[in-house]
């Protein structure tokens, strides 16, 4: 017998603590579990290294490393709540529109339009041709580290720093395994392993020219 559960019972396991909305990217702190908005999260870690809800200290310097993307929490809120996932989307769009930019969904979907002066391509060519892309430009800062032949590379938005960092050990270490090995910045601010090329983007590089610029150095442990 099927048991009907009204949502506002469910709120309090859904919700940001931080905005009090209904979790947008869900981020999860691998220290206490607990779960907020990655935009709250992030801006609250700007200038404090605890957790918003328990206040344990998370990391003493480089809190931003030990958050991670909650993919399975954000699929069951965008499933739980009503048109949640169609408002965000349409927020989006007017936040670019806003600004004069394009939206990187709608480019996305106009490329796969018919009629598009894109030519096919086997599927086996490129996964990601049709996502929102990257350009990246993976600057050494170590003299302990070989520079890459080419560094300007570009990829996906969706490809996170932990990607980037499996690149960079296969290139200059002579080993995929080898990526916690590196540490990876912006404007000299280590970037958590989880974070997309687009979230650095967006609240890293925001308003400044293209490509993204990345800083890149043998691990630092503290």
């Amino acid at each position: 017998m099927e048991r009907r559960i009204k949502l506002k019972t469910l709120n309090s396991h859904i919700t940001c603590k931080i905005c009090r909305g209904y979790f947008i990217d869900a981020t999860t702190v691998t220290e206490c579990l607990h779960t907020f908005c990655k935009s709250c999260l992030v801006k609250h870690l700007e200038e404090n290294n605890t957790c918003p809800t328990c206040n344990i200290v998370i990391h003493q310097s480089h809190p931003l490393q030990y958050i991670s993307f909650d993919r399975t929490m954000q699929d069951i809120v965008y499933k739980l709540v009503p048109d949640l996932q169609d408002n965000e989307a349409k927020r989006e769009r007017d936040f670019y529109r806003a600004r004069n930019l394009p939206c990187p969904k709608d480019a996305a979907l106009a490329a796969d339009k018919p009629g598009s002066d894109e030519p096919e391509q086997p599927d086996n060519t490129d996964c990601h041709r049709k996502d929102e892309q990257v350009n990246v430009c993976l600057e050494c800062i170590s003299t302990s580290l070989r520079t890459l032949k080419r560094s300007f590379i570009r990829c996906s938005a969706q490809a996170t720093i932990t990607h980037l960092k499996k690149f960079i050990a296969k290139k200059v270490l002579s080993g995929m395994e080898k990526y916690r090995e590196i540490d990876i910045l912006c404007n000299d601010e280590l970037l958590g392993k989880d974070h997309t090329l687009k979230f650095v983007y967006v609240t890293r590089w925001r308003f400044r020219d293209p490509p993204l610029r990345l800083q890149y150095r043998p691990k630092i442990d503290l």
